[in-house]
Parts: C-alpha cells; sequence; structure tokens
C-alpha cells in the first residue's frame, strides 16, 4: 500500500510518516512530486501554521492540482492545516482563497460571539471530541476520548452534514469533517496517543466508503 504525506514546507511531517509507519504502513513517501502523490492509494494531507502560507506554499510547489485529483477519488485525511486548507476561504488576513473542495470558512476563535473575554488563542492541548457519526474513521474510539489540539482558527463549513465530531472551546466547534472519501480532522492524530494511533490504523484499512 503506498501513501503519499504531503509536503510543501509546513508542519512536523516525518512524526505523521513515523506514526503511519508504525500502525502497519509499509510505504509512506514524504513528497511534493505530483506523480508520487497521484499514484499513491492514500493521501495525507497534513500541516501548520497559516492558511495564507500554506495556500501560497501549495502553489509554489506545484501542488494545487493534484491535491485536487486525489482529493476525488482515493482515501484522503487532512489533518490541522490540511484540514483548514479544504475550506473556500479563511478570514485570515483579510481574507485568504483557499482549495475551495468543501464550502465553508476559516475564522478566528477570538471573534466568535459565544467566545469568553478570556479565551486563549491559540487553542491548545487535549480536548474532549464528540463522534457525530457512525463513520469507519471512529472505530474502535471511545466516545467523549480527548486529542490533542494547537490551532487559532476553526473551520465554519457551508453544510453542517459533513461535521463528523465537535469539540468545545468557547463553544461548539468541528473538530472532524468529511464526505465521502475524504475525511479531515483539526487535531493532530500523530500526536493524541492510542486514540490518534487508531485513528490512523482504521485510515489504512478504510476503502472510502463513508459508511462500514
Amino acid at each position: 500500500m503506498r501513501i503519499a504525506v504531503i509536503d510543501y514546507g509546513m508542519g512536523n511531517l516525518r512524526s505523521v510518516a513515523r506514526a503511519l509507519e508504525h500502525v502497519g504502513a509499509r510505504e509512506v513517501a514524504v513528497t511534493d512530486d505530483p506523480a508520487v502523490i497521484a499514484a499513491a492509494e492514500r493521501v495525507v494531507f497534513p500541516g501548520q501554521g497559516a492558511v495564507r502560507d500554506c495556500m501560497s506554499a501549495l502553489h509554489q510547489h506545484e501542488l494545487v492540482e493534484v491535491l485536487h485529483q486525489v482529493a476525488a477519488d482515493r482515501p484522503f485525511l487532512g489533518i490541522c492545516m490540511g484540514m483548514q486548507a479544504l475550506m473556500t476561504r479563511s478570514e485570515e488576513n483579510e481574507g485568504v482563497e483557499a482549495l475551495d473542495i468543501f464550502p465553508g470558512t476559516v475564522r478566528h476563535f477570538g471573534d466568535r460571539a459565544s467566545a469568553p473575554a478570556r479565551l486563549k488563542v491559540p487553542h491548545m492541548g487535549w480536548n474532549r471530541l464528540y463522534q457525530l457519526t457512525t463513520h469507519p474513521l471512529w472505530a474502535g474510539i471511545e466516545q467523549d476520548e480527548r486529542f490533542y489540539f494547537v490551532h487559532s482558527y476553526y473551520v465554519e463549513p457551508a453544510s453542517p452534514d459533513i461535521v463528523q465530531g465537535e469539540s468545545d472551546y468557547g463553544g461548539r466547534f468541528a473538530a472532524a469533517i468529511g464526505a465521502g472519501n475524504l475525511f479531515a480532522t483539526q487535531f493532530h492524530p500523530e500526536k493524541s496517543q492510542q486514540p490518534g494511533l487508531r485513528l490512523l490504523t482504521n485510515f489504512l484499512s478504510w476503502d472510502g466508503e463513508p459508511c462500514s
């Protein structure tokens, strides 16, 4: 099984690759080569930082076209920035156009009407996740399990139907989204110990269908 971890120069991609290898992946390529990505059977799109920098790097590495290609036809996992970049746009830096794979907007925690005045941003650390669906990637993971987050922005999908899981930080927010062969998490599975490793294990056996 060939897995491509998309390398556009942002985030600790080797930790994602090591976590995948730890749960049984045999061929993991951390790569910015569109041909290698296009040939992979599964694709992981991780990252950290700002959407503006992410989109700039994706264009510089000529990865936008192949990202749309692989997001359409095989098991695809977005992680942290790799989730936010799937949205239509971000409010960061007065507005940044993203990949528009999922209609929706990336918003800042501090701008939420429901947010407490002293809400610390970024949201960093362990937080409970409430599963809204019986998606195959949740198999064997307890309801309200804790996962590790580091982010200042959160996604607000145009359709609530794609929200697979929520967490609470100054109000509920989408912590996992998915539709068809796409799944994405705001938390870091590779930093989330056993629950995160179980999600990655599930990803390796997932056939890309949303329901088991």
